[in-house]
């Protein structure tokens, strides 16, 4: 298969004529010689690019979540490098000014198929702003790791919009960035220029180790391909204070807590028959973020059946079973989350405070997924016309 960056390559013109381009990128902007796009770009004779942009944690770093990312110069290329992730929402877009050099701006980021993670986001504000300043948006696609199938989770209450998400899209959407590139741009209706550069010889039941591309880590907490697997529900722990495993070998694999029996938690979790899954209770120590070198009860997450896995619920069955075996413990963030300090962080990932206020009130997975589940009315109407593969 070709990624949208590799057919690009082949034929630079037909994509972007003479125009002055930009560049969305990070490490993952790769071909599958793990050459970076930006240097490739650079170097072609078909291609004019000025200026690059990078979403969070940077364009060829690694800098850990929701920490704010300086501009600067590309130490390889030399071209001017704008972050699109510092210390406030309006420096999550380009401005008129940084637009204004260019005729069109490339996105290509692989994202991992879940709803809070920030990149689609950044290439929704970059749709934008594009819009505004009359500039094309290209966006080069790359297959969604976790497939183009399973949908889970529900919408988005209005009110509730914020970088981890800005439409009501479910928590683990199924579609490419490039079919949400096209679900953004018409059903919710940013109205940029815009062109998708599909992949080619992707299916939608396919899994990212079945493409025959190196997976990079999209971020510092991304590791595998079993991350992304989990991440659309244990993502869910950011919002708590129990550690999603930040500071571990396996972030979001392994969770718990200096206040949690990992067997009971084992136990608890195995008796509500969530399929496709495994569960082990052993001890971690984080070595960074969420009670960093102090010992925590914990519990693996082993996928054994993805096709049936259900990660968002497990993420909920989780903070429910937490929540009833340690009440007095288990606490909600309080703290400023993705920009935003005046709701709960968990209904900002949910987009639904009844979720937050049924785990409250110990009612059980059945009624608080329930909860979580629909508000998709606007995603699913506009869906099938976004979609770019069988």
């Amino acid at each position: 298969m070709r990624t949208g960056l590799e057919r690009l390559l082949n034929e630079p013109r037909r994509f972007l004529g003479s125009a002055r381009v930009g560049l969305v990128a990070n490490p993952t902007t790769v071909d599958r010689g793990l050459r970076h796009g930006a240097d490739l770009l650079h170097v072609h004779g078909d291609v004019d690019l000025r200026i690059l942009f990078g979403p969070e944690h940077g364009i060829r770093s690694s800098a850990q979540d929701m920490i704010g990312v300086d501009a600067g110069r590309d130490p390889v290329t030399g071209l001017p490098e704008v972050s699109l992730y510092g210390a406030t929402f309006a420096s999550l877009s380009p401005t008129a000014q940084q637009l204004s050099g260019i005729d069109v701006l490339v996105f290509d980021v692989q994202d991992v198929g879940a709803r809070y993670y920030t990149y689609a986001a950044t290439m929704a504000l970059c749709m934008r702003a594009a819009a505004k300043a009359g500039v094309k948006v290209v966006v080069l696609d790359r297959p969604n790791p976790i497939g183009g199938v399973q949908v889970e989770g529900g919408g988005l209450e209005p009110g509730l919009e914020n970088f981890c998400a800005l439409y009501p899209v479910p928590q683990r959407h199924a579609m490419t960035v490039g079919e949400l590139a096209r679900l953004y741009n018409t059903t919710f209706a940013i109205g940029c220029e815009l062109e998708v550069v599909a992949c080619e010889g992707w299916r939608r039941d396919l899994y990212f180790d079945q493409t025959g591309l190196p997976w990079v880590m999209p971020s510092p907490n991304m590791p595998t391909l079993d991350t992304a697997l989990v991440y659309p529900g244990m993502c869910l722990l950011e919002a708590t204070n129990l550690s999603e495993g930040r500071g571990t070998t396996r972030p979001f694999e392994l969770f718990g807590a200096p206040f949690v029996d990992g067997r009971a938690l084992a136990a608890q979790l195995e008796r509500e028959r969530l399929p496709g899954l495994l569960l082990r209770a052993c001890t971690i120590e984080p070595t960074f973020h969420k009670y960093a070198h102090e010992p925590c009860g914990a519990v693996q997450l082993h996928v054994t059946e993805r096709g049936v896995f259900d990660s968002y619920r497990t993420g909920l069955a989780v903070l429910v079973a937490v929540k009833s075996l340690w009440p007095e413990q288990f606490a909600w963030r309080t703290e400023t989350y993705e920009f935003r300090d005046d709701v709960p962080a968990i209904d900002l990932l949910t987009g639904k405070p009844a979720v937050r206020e049924a785990i409250d009130a110990g009612r059980g997975l059945d009624e608080v997924a329930a909860l979580a589940g629909g508000g998709t009315d606007a995603c699913d109407a506009g869906r099938d016309a976004a979609l770019l593969y069988d």
